[in-house]
Parts: structure tokens; sequence; C-alpha cells
């Protein structure tokens, strides 16, 4: 299944997308939260999709898409996760894997404007795969365990303030990771049995026309099943929790010279099978 959230920002509503066609959903469910996947959700979903489709209304594909699922408890980001991403910032490949935070409130909708933050002089891109996690998972025994944690999976961008998240950080990346929207997210969550293999998929990122990223995830260090894996092991992950895996070779900040957005740039993402984003830079 591909869910999906749309309306005006902070007021979708719950929908699927069936034969390109994004319905509604909000006669059945409220929202697609911690509390819809924490009670079984999907298994519903499923069942009024199969039984039902004709009674869920068409959506005018004019009306904005928002991010797949709602205001999620933590984002969870894992940072030198791809081979050629460590050599071009010039790093040893991580002996685990490196762990960051990112603030709830930067999730955006695959179309909303990227915010160029105040004071900022290099703000960066990283397309990514995003992980929605389905059901708690704690102390998990093996990485195949993760398996049955997984919800779906989504497009995302770990925008990223270089110049707040080394020149001004104090020691730690949050101040460079946390500004206004620096989560764009979607279109679609794609439920996890629809995708398959998580490291056979295709990222690319482009501004203004020009590829910037293209990558793979058979170029990850920790695959999606290790990384939620070893999470597991310092913190509870619950139903609704977003992890970012971590962003190909390409990032601005690696180029030589080194690019960064500025207003008016043309930001387009896509992963195989989980749709693009295509964004305007605007100045916050």
């Amino acid at each position: 299944m591909r869910l999906v959230r749309f309306g005006e920002k902070g007021q979708e509503k719950p929908g699927v997308l069936l034969d390109g066609t994004v319905r509604d959903c909000s006669a059945y469910f409220s929202d697609w939260d911690d509390s819809f996947l924490d009670a079984g959700g999907l298994d519903a979903l499923a069942s009024v999709v199969a039984r039902q489709p004709d009674s869920l209304p068409t959506v005018p594909d004019t009306v904005r898409l928002g991010a797949p699922i709602a205001r999620p408890g933590k984002i969870v980001c894992i940072g030198l996760n791809y081979h050629r991403h460590a050599e071009e910032a010039g790093l040893d490949v991580p002996a685990e894997p490196l762990l960051f935070l990112k603030a709830p409130n930067c999730i955006a909708g695959p179309t909303d404007p990227i915010l160029i933050p105040r004071g900022a002089e290099k703000t960066d891109w990283e397309v990514e795969l995003g992980i929605i996690v389905g059901k708690e998972a704690r102390y998990l025994d093996s990485p195949a365990a993760a398996r049955d944690c997984i919800a779906g999976y989504a497009l995302s961008n770990d925008l990223s303030e270089r110049s707040f998240q080394f020149d001004h950080s104090g020691g730690q990346w949050s101040k460079g990771k946390c500004c206004d929207g620096f989560n764009p997210l979607g279109p679609v969550m794609v439920t996890a049995d629809e995708i398959g293999d998580p490291q056979a998929l295709s990222l690319s990122l482009s501004v203004n026309g020009v590829e910037k990223q293209k990558g793979h995830t058979s170029d990850m260090i920790f695959s999606v099943h290790e990384i939620i894996h070893h999470l597991s092991h310092f913190m509870t992950l619950e139903p609704g929790d977003l992890i970012n895996t971590g962003t190909p070779f390409g990032v601005g900040m690696g180029l030589t010279p080194p690019e960064y957005l500025k207003p008016g740039d043309l930001l387009e993402a896509a992963i195989d099978g989980l749709g693009s984003h295509r964004m305007v830079c605007e100045s916050a």
C-alpha cells in the first residue's frame, strides 16, 4: 500500500494512492500516526482497501501532499553510512553506526519550499532512504528481527546547514540539522511488503536540473536491518518514529568547489518506487 496525507499544512488528512489517484481515508481513520500503527492500523487499512475501495472519495490532484506520516516522536539519523560518502568526506568508515537526532518539527512535505535559515551560508542536501517504524523495537535479538518492526519506507532529505553544523556547533551537529522544514518526507509511505529488498534501491538528487547525487542502497555500510537492531540497544524505537539511513556520494560540501543551496534553486530528489521531491528554495 501507498499511504499519503493531503491538505493544507497542519490540517492534513489520511489517504492512500490507488492506481495513481489519491483516495480519502478520513471516514475510517483519523491520521497515519503512532496510534494508528500501534493498533495494527495497516491491517485494518488493507481490509478497507480490499473490500470497499469505492467508498474512498477521490482527492483532486491539485491538493497539496504533506509528509506521509504525522509528526514522529523522534527522527533518528545515521551519518556516514555510504562507503563513497565517507570517502568524499575524507573520513574512515565507521566501526558502528554514527548517530544523531533531528527535531520532529523538521518534517515537511515533498513540494513545500526549502527555507534557507537566516544567517545561513552553506545549506546542503542529503537524499536518504527513510524507515518508518511500525512496532516497538527494544533490545532486538538480531538484524533479522528488525523486519517485523518496519511499517514502510519513504523518500527523505536530511537538509543540513553546514556553517551551523560545524562552525557554530559547540561540538555537536544539532544546530545545523534542526532548522524549520529540514526533513522533507514523502510523497508516500510504501509499506514494507511492497518494497522487498531495501538494499536494492537507487537514489538520486539534482539541483537546477544538474544531477548531484546518484547512489544505491547496496553501498550502505550498515544495512536497514542492522541499523534498527543496533539502535534498539540504545533506545526504544516506537511506532511512527522516522529513521534516516544516510546519504550517498555527492553532497554539496563534498564537491570541488563546494556548492550550496540558495533562494530560487530547484531541488529534485527520487528513490526507486518511493516517488520524488520537487522543492524551491526560499529565504526564511
